[in-house]
């Protein structure tokens, strides 16, 4: 039986070996370039190890990151993806405020403009820092390595190759010992890691951590 579209994909055939907080880090870093990720869930249970559910806004976004990543090679072991038999509870809740609930909702909205306003304020100059670094930092002449830094803690090589493997020319990732927030990673030419460092400037591997991408000295 087909299993209509959803807002949310199964993966399974996942590696088990890897931890729970790991797994999830990194299934947010690959999902993530397709669209908003809302939730992810993974549980260590023995009945769920080696499935994920990822729950994404867009329905779009789902589909595509079941088509680009079925067979992805994700800890050396082939995901297998589909959409989930059911909405998961965030798209439910989310589906729920329309129909009958819209009038209520339009009350509430407009009760609720003054505070929503204000707070969109803070939001925007949050945003903003994700792309100064690219006019703070001084960048180096263009080269096919790149230098990355203010990576979070928990940043590993798996994480890296999959955010990178995305753009044509990726070699490899370099991680420094002793140091987890710096990283580099090498392109068959300038031009190729021009195009991934202009993608991924900013991106955020966890929440506080915007990434910074310089070329590497050469």
């Amino acid at each position: 039986m087909d299993i209509r579209p959803n807002h949310t994909i199964y993966i399974n055939n996942i590696n088990d070996k890897v931890k729970k907080e790991e797994l999830k880090r990194s299934l947010y870093a690959l999902f993530s370039q397709f669209g908003q990720v809302l939730d992810i869930v993974a549980m260590k249970t023995e009945r769920m190890r080696g499935q994920a559910f990822v729950i994404f806004k867009e329905l779009a976004a789902a589909t595509n990151a079941l088509r680009q990543l079925q067979g992805f090679p994700f800890y050396n072991k082939p995901m297998r993806i589909q959409y989930a038999k059911t909405d998961s509870e965030v798209i439910s809740k989310m589906k729920g405020t329309h129909g009958d609930k819209e009038k209520k909702k339009e009350k509430k909205k407009k009760a609720q403009e003054p505070a929503a306003n204000a707070a969109k304020k803070p939001m925007a100059v949050s945003a903003t820092p994700v792309h100064t670094p690219a006019v703070q930092i001084p960048d180096n002449p263009p080269n096919y390595i790149l230098f990355l830094n203010n990576l979070p803690e928990e940043t590993n090589e798996m994480m890296l190759s999959m955010l990178f493997n995305q753009f044509p020319g990726f070699k490899e990732v370099r991680l420094v010992p002793g140091k987890h927030d710096i990283a580099f990673v090498e392109f068959e030419s300038d031009t190729q890691a021009g195009v991934a460092k202009d993608a991924l400037q900013g991106f955020r591997i966890t929440a506080t951590c915007a990434m910074k991408i310089t070329y590497a000295k050469k």
